[in-house]
């Protein structure tokens, strides 16, 4: 088992909760009409499209935690993040998954 670990690179898994419910923002970047549809509460809503632009909605100094619809817009929203600076930034995958997690 140490040698898959190895070989494949595997990394504790993280507790999304305990990071909720110690500040971390949570990002949503699905588009309007998706957030609308459905979303966790207190999140934040900047689509993946223009997320670069709004970089100043999010705050510096606390975790992040990513979430769209599947985990793929959330983990270029998280490289993007990453490339601006912020240093604690989680790709939660979709939300309803990452809900479920926190709840």
């Amino acid at each position: 088992m140490e040698f898959l670990k190895k070989i494949f690179g595997t990394r504790p898994s993280i507790d999304l909760k305990r990071l909720v419910d110690n500040g971390a923002v949570i990002v949503d970047v699905r588009s309007k009409a998706e957030y609308q549809s459905g979303h966790i509460a207190g999140s934040i809503n900047i689509p993946v499209d223009v997320i670069a632009g709004q970089l100043s909605r999010i705050p510096k100094g606390k975790p992040i935690i990513t979430c769209c619809a599947s985990g793929m817009r959330s983990a270029s929203a998280k490289s993007i993040l990453m490339s601006n600076g912020f240093e604690e930034v989680y790709n939660g995958g979709g939300w309803f998954g990452l809900q479920n997690k926190i709840n």
